[in-house]
């Protein structure tokens, strides 16, 4: 097995189940940052945008499967690049892509109009018809320029390569770095906040989430099993919670006991809107992977998060005082003044 990435928030993972249950792993990153991974992993070092001159290395190793872990500015030219590379080295590959390519990823970013497409999202549902969803809203170039779904194209129109898909949701657990997913309401529940704020179609807002070990043991089915081949699966728990509902699991096990308010749209601080339109949930169905790979997961949800928090409050990131304006949203809970 070949992981290109491997190192990183899910990655680690995925590489630690593989080499614990005896397959021959080599992970090809750029070597800053050294994760502990199990002894027996190789490390081959390189930039991800020049794979092509690490084409006799690979072939050296010769892997029966290349996880696509991470895929700089994934789009149709990164795709096409890793397809040139690997045809002809690797019998299979799996590439790691996202819920982005969703058409209700696109209405919810109000980057295409229509009413919402049926939930849960099954990996038949209508795709994005827009292209570069993050344009426009992305500071960093490499998300500017990234496409999931044009990645998914490269790979799967290719006819000699045996490609898997995988479509994660929002991913949380320890060692979130980038995104720190639950920070903004534990930093809330931390500093005794009696209430935290939602706006009421936010609230009602689902969005699949799945604990970092359990999307990894999907991925290590996907990369193992023959049957994958060719196939696009979901990854997502069985019950998509409401955003309200996933702050009240963040409550419970930070031991915060107080309320979640939901607030018109037009009364809540401008620290808390989002330019988002709520009526399309991105909750996703997961019942392919389950019924072909015999998917489920290995970390209950009550321990997973309470990992999540333990991590968040050890390792919290540099605070963007602007988000936490709380002289605002005490006031917002007061009401409009008469």
């Amino acid at each position: 097995m070949l992981a290109i990435g491997g190192t990183g928030f899910i990655g680690r993972y995925v590489v630690g189940y593989l080499a614990n249950s005896g397959h021959d792993v080599a992970v090809f990153h750029r070597g800053t940052k050294e994760t502990t991974l199990p002894s027996s992993v190789r490390h081959l070092h390189g930039d991800r945008e020049r794979l092509a001159h690490f084409q006799n290395e690979f072939r050296d190793f010769a892997p029966d499967c290349v996880l696509a872990m991470a895929l700089p500015a994934g789009n149709d030219r990164t795709g096409r690049l890793f397809v040139d590379v690997f045809r002809g080295i690797a019998r299979r590959t799996v590439v790691i892509t996202s819920r982005d390519v969703y058409r209700a990823f696109g209405r919810l970013r109000r980057l295409e109009t229509g009413m919402p497409d049926p939930v849960p999202l099954t990996e038949t549902s209508p795709l994005r018809e827009k292209l570069y969803p993050y344009r426009g809203a992305a500071a960093d170039p490499m998300w500017a320029n990234s496409d999931d779904l044009l990645v998914e194209r490269a790979v799967m129109s290719e006819p000699q390569f045996q490609a898997t898909v995988i479509r994660l949701p929002v991913i949380y657990g320890p060692q979130d770095e980038h995104f720190h997913r639950t920070f903004p309401y534990l930093k809330r529940m931390d500093d005794g906040r009696r209430a935290i704020l939602l706006d009421e179609a936010h609230a009602s807002w689902r969005d699949s989430r799945v604990y970092v070990e359990d999307a990894a043991w999907a991925i290590v089915l996907a990369a193992t099993d023959d049957r994958a081949a060719g196939r696009i699966y979901n990854v997502a728990p069985t019950q998509t919670l409401t955003e309200a509902e996933w702050v009240e699991s963040i409550g419970n096990v930070a031991g915060w006991s107080g309320d979640i308010v939901r607030i018109p749209r037009d009364r809540l601080p401008k620290h808390l809107v989002r330019d988002l339109d709520f009526r399309h949930d991105l909750a996703l169905s997961s019942q392919r992977i389950r019924d072909d790979l015999g998917y489920s997961e290995r970390i209950s949800f009550d321990r997973g998060l309470k990992k999540t928090v333990e991590w968040e409050r050890s390792n919290p990131p540099e605070i963007q005082r602007g988000l936490f304006d709380y002289e605002a949203e005490d006031l917002a809970l007061r009401g409009p003044a008469l």
